[in-house]
């Protein structure tokens, strides 16, 4: 009894191969935070950028890499182990962020493209200096 004991706490006591999943893990929690920074920058800039093109700029650009990051730390997080469980998954979030560096900036092309099309022109200097002097009128 006291032997099998010593073995169940002897397991559970972490060992020296834990500190490489707990540097994945913190490699993974600060790759989930630049991610969330990188979202309130695309948020901010489709807030605050002036014309169209440029708010589709910032979701584009913002979205692709915040997502790729987050979606990355949290498959650096799911490593437990190296079992096949842990690499299918980290294979399947790959695949996903491979989908999504594919298709964002191709969406967001098309959709820039068909405004382009339908005649929204961006806004130039001038259009620029307008819209500053009737903000200032208004207020």
């Amino acid at each position: 009894m006291i032997e099998s004991l010593s073995t169940l706490v002897l397991a559970t006591t972490p060992d020296a191969g834990n500190e490489g999943f707990m540097l994945l893990k913190i490699v993974g929690i600060v790759s989930g935070i630049l991610g969330l920074i990188f979202f309130l920058g695309s948020a901010v800039g489709m807030l605050r950028f002036p014309d169209f093109y440029t708010r589709m700029h910032a979701a584009g650009k913002g979205d692709t890499l915040s997502t790729m990051l987050m979606l990355g730390g949290f498959g650096f997080v799911t490593m437990d182990d190296f079992s096949l469980g842990s690499w299918l998954l980290l294979i399947k979030i790959l695949g996903v962020v491979l989908f999504i560096y594919l298709t964002t900036p191709t969406s967001s092309h098309a959709l820039m493209r068909a405004a382009f099309e339908d005649d929204e022109m961006p806004m130039t200097e001038e259009d620029l200096k307008k819209s500053k002097k009737r903000g200032k009128k208004k207020s």
